[in-house]
């Protein structure tokens, strides 16, 4: 089965913003390093403006937090509990560290 996806950068953009409110869910400092793991089908349709999804991200966690990362192709897992595990695409994941 194949799945056509269509997007464009401002959904992009929005979809790294939550992926970096999702990392704070349960902290209340603001980490201290965020490790951002994007896919490069990303990268493709954001082509010269990558840095706006930086610029997101970096509202949500503050200037203080050191970003790091690469580009992936994809990531395999799952959207729900329980559900098999699947290939994903234009996926923004983020690690957040903080030590206390």
């Amino acid at each position: 089965m194949a799945r056509l996806m269509k997007s464009n950068h401002f959904k992009l953009v929005e979809g790294a913003e939550e992926a970096a409110k999702s990392s704070l869910l349960g902290t209340v400092d603001s980490p201290g390093l965020a490790i951002l793991i994007s896919c490069v089908g990303r990268k493709i349709i954001m082509k010269q403006r990558t840095e706006e999804e930086l610029d997101a991200i970096r509202g949500v966690l503050g200037n203080d937090t050191v970003l790091t990362g690469f580009y992936s192709y994809g990531e395999i897992t799952h959207f729900e509990k329980f559900q098999k595990c699947e290939l994903q695409n234009q996926t923004m994941t983020i690690t957040t560290l903080k030590e206390d």
